[in-house]
Parts: structure tokens; sequence; C-alpha cells
């Protein structure tokens, strides 16, 4: 058994990483390290971001993979156990070149006849399971972000926009994720953050507690937080996952 060492080596926390093990965008807290040290004692340890691996790294550390069990990069289709890559999937290989181009005109198209107080940079931001769209651009400082999410919540600018590429490729089956503060996912329909389950699937966990800030419907963890294979654990920040840690593991 690979986890034979653990108190409850049949339990396993999965934690989304922005606004859940870190402030979003920003760097883990020694407070909140020494509490995942601690719970990995007690059972196995993961994390299941949208990012890719590179920006995981900048916000948990370079020592990442010797911190956490399973490290499950872009909803998993990057993902590693113990330290080992497991296998991968990508989303060029599934939506193919011809459908990539179209849908991304459109979005490029859609973002030049938007009305926005700020721009920045990288719009549009391919990565290996998905593609993140930013209307101000991932590029914007923290103060920025945050004034963004706002203007956001007040104009719905992201809403908007995923309404309508929902309405301009009702033939492919893409799922819109709104995260974090200034983007939103598109991704094939099925490889949202319950995609990182079936690396684990074969592993005989009998509970796998989820945590995340973004629960509701249409965020980006509300999938893997209602899934009937996992408890989930709505959290506001950093801080409230700490405080529900302490009281379910005793820590």
């Amino acid at each position: 058994m690979s986890f034979a060492d653990r108190e409850q080596p049949k339990t396993i926390c999965l934690f989304d990483v922005d606004g859940t093990l870190t402030p979003a965008r920003l760097s883990i807290s020694p407070e909140m390290k020494a509490t995942l040290q601690a719970l990995r004692k007690k059972c196995v340890i993961g994390f299941v971001g949208g990012s890719d691996f590179s920006k995981q790294v900048e916000q948990l550390g370079s020592d990442v993979l010797d911190q956490f069990d399973f490290c499950f990069s872009e909803n998993g289709l990057t993902a590693y156990k113990l330290g080992q890559a497991l296998p991968s999937a990508s989303f060029i290989g599934w939506i193919g070149e011809e459908k990539y181009n179209e849908l991304t005109k459109f979005i490029l198209r859609y973002l030049a006849d938007l009305d926005l107080p700020v721009r920045r940079g990288t719009f549009i931001e391919f990565r290996k399971g998905m593609v993140n769209v930013s209307p101000i651009g991932r590029n914007a400082s923290t103060q920025e972000r945050n004034d963004y999410e706002k203007y956001d919540l007040e104009h719905k600018i992201r809403e908007k926009m995923v309404q309508a590429l929902k309405d301009n490729f009702p033939d492919l089956p893409l799922t819109y994720s709104i995260g974090g503060q200034i983007s939103f996912d598109v991704f094939p329909t099925g490889w949202d953050k319950t995609y990182c389950l079936r690396h684990i699937e074969s592993e005989g966990f009998e509970q796998i507690h989820f945590f995340g800030d973004k629960a509701y419907k249409g965020g980006n963890d509300y999938e893997i937080y209602t899934d009937e294979r996992t408890i989930g654990h709505a959290v506001k920040n950093p801080e409230d996952t700490q405080a529900i840690l302490k009281e379910l593991f005793k820590l």
C-alpha cells in the first residue's frame, strides 16, 4: 500500500489552489505549509488546479512534488503521484486545429469589441488541457485584478462572454468555467476538476475530501465539490481552509 505510513491511509484531501491554499495568484504562507505537513501525517494530500504546473510551482514552492502526494495541474491533465508523472492528455488533440482556430478567432474578435477601463496582456492562454480567457489580460497587477473583479461582478463581462461562446459553438461539447478574479476556462466537457479523480480511482480511497472557494454553480470547483465521490467543503479563503482542517483532523 502506497500510503501505509498515514494514520488514515484510505482518506485523501484534495485542494483547489487560488483562494483555498493561497490568496489569488500569490504564494502559500508558512502557516498553511505547516498545516499541510501536519495533515500529511494523518492522510494523503493533493492539489488540483486549472493552471499549468509552472504557475503552481510559483505559488506552492519549488518543492511542491515533495510536499504533496498528488499534484494535479490543468485539472489533472498533467498529474504526478509521489513525484512521478502520470499519463496525460491534450486539448488540441481533442478539438483539432480547424475548430481551435475558429474558436480562437471568435474569442479575439469578441475581446476587441469590449469596452473595458483597463487592458493589459495575455488575453488567451493556451494550456495543455484548456484555453484560459482573460478580458483584462493575465499580466494585470494584483490591484488591477482586484479592481477588475469588482467591475466584472457589476457588468458580468465574463458571464456574457461565456453565453456568447455557448450560442456560437453549440456543436462543441465544451464546458466554460469562471474561476479566479479575471478569467474563465474553456475545456472539453468532463475535463473539469473531476478529471483528476480518474488518477486516484484505483487507489482504494474510502473518503475523498475536496476544498475549494469557487464551489457555487458556474465556479470552477462546482463539479468536483458536488460529485458523489467527494465530500465537498466550500471555503472563503486559506484561513478558512486551515480552520476546517484543524477541526476535521484535530491538528
